[in-house]
């Protein structure tokens, strides 16, 4: 059993954070499937790959189920919850290749449970359809129409890639200083014509309580971000760090993290913006 958890853990974790978007969910989910295990015939392992995955599927499918009225009473804009994956970081527990960008993530919420699953399993861990139906106990076509529904809710075309561009530190570098100098035109020409920047507070911080929309006001609110960061008798500090696989943002006071900032970015233009805020989402950065 022990061999088991090492050697399939940061799958299991990898599959079941991207099927909930909640770290501290995945892992309860590897954890029940583990101690549940034990009364599994050791018969039933003779694949044992397959059989754990299907098992944290079907309990990913259960947890999102349940979480679909707790999101409906959420408030404000829901995000997953990030994670820290700096490479001399003790958070090994993903497996860095088969994880989709944040953006991506974000768009996996449009789902039903179904649609998750399969995109999961097919996107991001490039598990083929006969494997998948076996997976979720569908046929091989319907997976294939679950895949194209997905896409298509996620506005995604059939041939366009899933892994997106990411932005280098170096650019995440200059975006930054731009903002903190007051540099409004350089920080406009970062900006795609139609940014949306999502903050999420779960109404325990200050967050906003909508996307915000349009090039203009998403500077006016960066811009308002770091003047207000300059007054702070707390003395912020923003920097630069490795999240959910990509170059993201952490801002941080004297008395801890207060922000993680993820962007997507198409074309060195940044597209969206994340301000995760939601204290419950940031325990996995405290150090």
């Amino acid at each position: 059993m022990q061999d088991l958890y090492e050697q399939y853990k940061r799958l299991l974790f990898t599959l079941a954070y991207q099927m909930t978007g909640s770290a501290s969910d995945a892992e309860d989910v590897v954890q029940d499937v583990f101690l549940k295990l034990y009364d599994v015939n050791p018969e039933r392992l003779v694949e044992p790959k397959a059989y754990l995955c299907k098992m944290v599927t079907n309990r990913c499918l259960d947890v999102l189920k349940s979480a679909r009225k707790r999101r409906e009473q959420y408030f404000g804009p829901w995000l997953p919850e990030p994670i820290r994956t700096s490479e001399d970081d003790s958070f090994e527990s993903v497996v860095r290749g088969e994880l989709l960008s944040y953006a991506m993530l974000v768009l996996l919420d449009r789902l039903s449970p179904a649609e998750r699953a399969v995109f999961v399993l097919r996107e991001a861990l490039c598990f083929e359809y006969p494997m998948i139906a076996e997976l979720v106990g569908k046929s091989e076509a319907n997976c294939r129409k679950l895949i194209s529904r997905a896409r298509g809710k996620m506005g995604i075309s059939p041939d366009e890639p899933i892994h997106a561009e990411a932005a280098s530190e170096e650019w995440v570098g200059r975006f930054l200083s731009a903002l903190e100098q007051g540099n409004v035109d350089t920080v406009i020409s970062l900006l795609g014509e139609d940014v949306v920047l999502v903050s999420d507070g779960g109404g325990k911080v200050s967050a906003a309580a909508h996307p915000i929309e349009t090039r203009d006001h998403v500077v006016r609110f960066l811009l308002g971000v770091i003047r207000k960061a300059r007054q702070d008798e707390e003395g912020l500090q923003v920097e630069i760090a490795q999240v959910n696989g990509q170059t993201g943002l952490v801002i941080r006071s004297e008395g801890g993290i207060l922000t993680i900032v993820l962007l997507h970015v198409e074309k060195n233009l940044i597209q969206n913006l994340y301000f995760v805020r939601n204290p419950d989402k940031l325990t996995l950065f405290h150090e």
